[in-house]
């Protein structure tokens, strides 16, 4: 029997493996907002605002970063889950 069980990804995979699989992807999405968040970010600073302008673009930034966050602890939860039980 092989010690990794993620090889069994087939017609007969488990429930849990299912929600590993979807943790996984759930957390890859919400690490991808993360991602476009800091780029965005670096990309406004870099674009010589300064100032209201500067601080209204990072404050529209907010929103989505907290959101990428609850995504990706969503995900993980998935994950945690899913290989506990």
């Amino acid at each position: 029997m092989p010690a990794c069980t993620a090889s069994r990804i087939g017609p007969k995979t488990g429930a849990m493996d299912r929600l590993v699989a979807c943790g996984v992807i759930v957390t890859l999405i919400g690490v991808a907002g993360l991602a476009w968040c800091i780029l965005r970010a670096m990309g406004l600073r870099k674009s010589g605002l300064q100032g209201k302008p500067l601080a209204d673009g990072l404050q529209k930034l907010i929103p989505i970063n907290m959101a990428s966050v609850l995504v990706s602890m969503v995900g993980l939860a998935l994950v945690l889950i899913g290989r506990l039980f």
